[in-house]
Order: structure tokens, then sequence, then C-alpha cells
């Protein structure tokens, strides 16, 4: 996700892992429309059984949508290659049969190691990390200034920033932080894109 080129514009990846809720979600999506924000969501298919409809509005408002795990159990996934392989293969299977979306994108669930990721690009997927995080996991209760803060300062000075947020159902504040988040990205002349 390298850019190039002085006249070229920096670039924000607003990426939510561990979802989809339906009010978190749903609340994030709203904002994301009313800005004309597309961004990207690693989808933990678990959470999306109950909620298809929270999935398909997803994959129709024009968002990437990538794997993230079925379970995010992680002595589950990591037993074996065997297991993350089927963990995969689950939860891509959850977002094609509620969207009809294949999803090729791929977020590890806590970490990974080399050989997998050989293995996973062999299945046919990107993966994708992160380089700068608003806190919301890290930094336990914090509030809406707070996360928006760290957004700020785990940034600075990259291009492209690749932002890790969160829209399972407990993160509320990442909800309350976003419209300063992009207020602030949008003031230092930043465009938002989608994976």
């Amino acid at each position: 996700f390298s850019v190039a080129g002085a006249d070229c514009v920096r670039r924000v990846y607003l990426t939510f892992d561990d979802g989809p809720s339906s009010v978190v979600t749903n609340r994030i999506l709203d904002i994301l429309k009313e800005e004309d924000i597309k961004a990207t969501f690693f989808i933990v298919s678990d959470m999306a059984k109950t909620r298809r409809e929270t999935l398909l509005r997803i994959a129709e408002e024009g968002h990437s949508l990538g794997v993230h795990s079925a379970s995010h159990d992680y002595e589950r996934i990591y037993s074996s290659d065997a297991a993350l392989l089927a963990d995969i293969d689950e939860c891509a299977a959850c977002i094609f049969h509620a969207t009809g979306v294949t999803p090729r994108l791929y977020r590890f669930p806590g970490g990974g190691h080399e050989r997998q990721r050989a293995l996973i690009r062999e299945r046919g997927y990107e993966i994708v990390g992160w380089n700068a995080v608003c806190g919301d996991e890290e930094i336990a209760n914090a509030d809406a200034g707070t996360l928006y803060r760290e957004t700020v300062r785990t940034s600075r000075g990259k291009d492209p920033v690749i932002l890790l947020l969160h829209d399972s159902a407990r993160h509320r504040a990442t909800a309350e932080a976003l419209p300063s988040i992009i207020r602030y990205f949008r003031a230092q002349g930043c465009t938002f894109c989608a994976l």
C-alpha cells in the first residue's frame, strides 16, 4: 500500500476488526455513509451469523470485506495449520453466503507466523496488517477523546495510514471517536480508501 510521488495525497485506510455488531457497526456505517467514506471490515463469522443484515449492509454500501476469523478463539485457530485454514474457510463461506462477495483480504487474529503467511497467500488471500491504532483494545476503558489522541499519536509520519479500529459491541467509544478521527485526517489533506 505504498504511495509514491510528490503530488500523491496521503491515504488513510480505516479498518475495523471483530464485528459485526448490531449497534456499533451500524453506527459506524451511518457515519461512513454521511462522510462518503469507504472502509474495510474484517469479519468474525460467529458474530455475523446473527447479524447477516449488517454484513449485507457493509457490502451493499461499497465497503471491503475481509476474513478475520470464525471464532476468534486463538487456541482453536492456531492448534494446527489445518485448523487455521478451516477457520478461514468457515469465515469466508459465511461472508459469501450472506453477501455474494468472495473475500480476498485476511487479517490474523492476534498474530500469526511467517510459515502460516505462506499458506494463506497460497489460498489467494492478501494479508493485511496495520501501522496505527486508535487504542480501543490497548487502552482499558478509553473514551472517545483518548481514542482520537491515540490515533493522532500512532499515525504521525505514516504514509499510508492503515488504522486499526474495532466494531464489536463493547466498542461504542470507537464509534463516538470516528467523526473527530475523520475530521483530523481531512484537515491533514488525506484521502480515505478501502483496501
